[in-house]
């Protein structure tokens, strides 16, 4: 199990299933499928709010990127910091960042989801999509 950590996140970093490898699984980049194509892993895995670990994930990804560019301009342009270039692309680097890593979040989680509660047999049932006179209006 221990050699698969690292694996199950590449594969997340990859925009790939986690479990299996298989993909691509997400059908643009704002909107996963509903099951792996390879494995049938429902990738919505648990109740309703589910996927605020993944907001989780791009949050700290962000913090990261944020603190990161804050410490390498100070550094670099010490003692003379250019403070409106620093407000401008430190803006323009964490909308990149939030847009960018948004689908990475959700396999990240996805990933790290797996590791804290293993697939089930129940986990690979594809999901139902309702008869078009039971859908809601």
């Amino acid at each position: 199990m221990r050699a698969r950590i690292p694996v199950m996140f590449w594969r997340a970093l990859r925009l790939r299933c986690p479990h299996c490898g298989g993909g691509p699984i997400f059908l643009s980049w704002f909107r996963l499928m509903p099951a792996c194509p390879k494995c049938g892993l429902t990738l919505e895995r648990g109740e309703r709010g589910y996927w605020l670990g993944a907001y989780f994930v791009g949050l700290v990804a962000i913090e990261t990127v944020f603190c990161a560019w804050w410490v390498a301009v100070m550094w670099y342009s010490w003692p003379d910091i250019p403070w409106n270039f620093l407000h401008l692309s430190t803006i323009a680097l964490l909308l990149l960042t939030a847009v960018g890593f948004y689908p990475a979040s959700h396999t990240v989680f996805l990933a790290f989801d797996l590791l804290v509660h293993p697939v089930e047999p129940e986990d690979f049932a594809a999901p139902v999509e309702p008869a078009p006179h039971q859908r809601a209006r």
